[in-house]
């Protein structure tokens, strides 16, 4: 009986001890959390396994003009995975706070057509920011950011602009700098909600939307989780992606790609304005459309937005990305390298 008092008290230590344990890890991975969620700039941005090379001049344009502390959530199919952490870990990037999200493709069954004009804006991280709900993140507020872009600016402005009471998320719109019309109009770049909606159909004229109303570029933007959650943004979303699936709502000359198209619909007059310095875009419009040196100096975000990308020839402004580019350290031939 004494052996089975001993026992029992050893038991009960044990016991004691295991609480212990279990209440010290929940309180760290609970602390960690409320640190992830408050005192960092959280970043979310993809890499697709042929442009990682393009995700990482991103990143490192961040991390390099901020003091704040950013965290990047880095998103991406499994194939690429493997490739984007040894990317960070053997280069400059290794200080960096990030994780890798694996993006599950299946929820896209049934909404999005392939189309062969431009395949590289149907890959599947192409949809990301539509569910951002589903990317475990406990933020009250995130960045979203395209891979063709470069941070010049303080990150942290960005992430602290003011969101109108009720707007899930800030936008830059297409009729905002006096500086970027001239280029626009020179590339016939589109800035209306008609160069995105077919409006022969009759579900996009009930939608009550002018087709000369201003559209605003999807590629950069902040968003408040809590006003996306609750407005259910993410259904919404999905349904013109389904609408679109059935009866091809989306203009023929669509300037952006089919992840622009649902955003305007959605957003249409329920979005804070970016300041437009925090998104210069069009610059990957057209091989030889230039913005003048002083402009681009004040920017404090440049987006090479279509298809003539920094990383390819012919290109415009590549000085102004290649200062940022890391050579992948693999070696890896299909990556994407300096031209």
């Amino acid at each position: 009986s004494v052996l089975s008092v001993s026992v029992n008290r050893v038991l009960l230590v044990l016991l004691v001890l295991m609480v212990c344990l279990l209440l010290h890890s929940t309180l760290l991975r609970a602390s960690t959390r409320v640190q992830e969620a408050d005192n960092v700039v959280p970043v979310i941005i993809c890499a697709s396994e042929e442009r990682v090379g393009a995700t990482m001049a991103t990143i490192n344009s961040v991390h390099s003009n901020t003091d704040a502390s950013v965290f990047f959530y880095i998103v991406t199919l499994r194939d690429a995975v493997k490739l984007t952490r040894q990317y960070i870990e053997k280069t400059k990037l290794k200080g960096i706070m990030y994780r890798i999200l694996e993006f599950n493709p299946m929820v896209l069954k049934g909404k999005v057509k392939p189309d062969s004009s431009r395949p590289d804006l149907l890959h599947p991280l192409n949809f990301v920011r539509f569910y951002l709900p589903l990317l475990d993140i406990s933020h009250k507020r995130v960045i979203y950011l395209d891979d063709d872009v470069i941070v010049q600016g303080n990150i942290e402005d960005l992430f602290n602009v003011k969101l109108k009471p009720g707007n899930a998320a800030a936008f830059a719109t297409d009729c905002d700098l006096p500086s970027t019309h001239e280029m626009v109009r020179s590339i016939g770049m589109q800035t209306t909600y008609m160069g995105y909606l077919d409006y022969r159909k009759q579900v996009v004229r009930d939608l009550g939307i002018h087709p000369r109303d201003c559209s605003f570029n999807p590629g950069v933007f902040v968003a408040d989780m809590n006003e996306w959650k609750k407005q259910k943004i993410t259904k919404q979303l999905e349904k013109w992606m389904e609408e679109n699936f059935r009866q091809n709502i989306y203009s023929s000359a669509m300037a952006g790609g089919v992840a622009t198209p649902p955003m305007l619909i959605v957003f249409h007059d329920k979005y804070t304005t970016l300041d437009p310095l925090w998104h210069v875009r069009h610059l990957g419009w057209s091989p030889d459309a230039r913005y003048s040196e002083t402009f681009l100096e004040e920017a404090r975000l440049l987006h090479w937005n279509g298809p003539f990308k920094p990383w390819n020839y012919p290109a415009v402004h590549l000085d102004l990305w290649e200062r940022w580019f890391i050579p992948d350290p693999s070696k890896n031939h299909r990556q994407i390298s300096s031209v």
